[in-house]
């Protein structure tokens, strides 16, 4: 009898498909989907949120991605208002604009930058602060970290593709090499 590969277990298989209130960015017929979860402070979300970029510049519209929150407040204290940030922008239209920017600014988190961001994507500044000040969006994203919990994420970022948990390396080479090149 031969032993399971990886496609065959079923806890690596994501347990919760793309859901209605999911950020999606890319086309829903895209042959590829990337489900991460991830926290705007963690240095290997930042890292993979650079090689996603190259990925997406280079396969386009055969790359969709799911992105889900999973702050992990205990090593990352900015990560949790942080992820309320990009619900808060998300309720205005712009959640990939400041998801970007959260990545790309990770060093610079704390709530006065926050509100720079805002400023910088012509939000409603006021409605902002306030949503940020009343903690909005903050169930949003436990239920975020809860369904990562219930797929058996642990650690960030928790990345599926097409369904099935990757665990590998998260550089361009591998990625592609898994996206490309083992998937059904």
């Amino acid at each position: 009898m031969a032993l399971p590969t990886e496609d065959d277990l079923d806890f690596s298989k994501l347990l919760l498909p793309i859901q209605p209130d999911d950020h999606v960015q890319g086309a829903l017929d895209a042959q590829y989907t990337l489900v991460e979860y991830g926290d705007y402070e963690c240095p290997d979300c930042g890292r993979l949120f650079e090689t996603i970029c190259v990925m997406r510049a280079r396969i386009g519209d055969k790359l969709r991605l799911v992105f889900r929150h999973y702050p992990l407040s205990g090593l990352h204290p900015h990560a949790q208002q942080a992820a309320e940030v990009a619900e808060a922008a998300g309720a205005q239209g712009r959640f990939w604009e400041m998801h970007d920017l959260l990545f790309a600014n990770q060093n610079a988190l704390a709530t006065k930058d926050l509100y720079k961001y805002a400023e910088r994507l012509s939000l409603n500044v006021q409605r902002f602060q306030e949503e940020l000040k009343r903690r909005t969006y903050e169930d949003r994203v436990r239920e975020d970290f809860r369904r990562g919990v219930a797929n058996g994420v642990y650690a960030t970022p928790g990345l599926f593709i097409n369904g099935l948990r990757y665990d590998g390396a998260l550089d361009e080479t591998s990625l592609l090499t898994r996206v490309q090149g083992h998937l059904r």
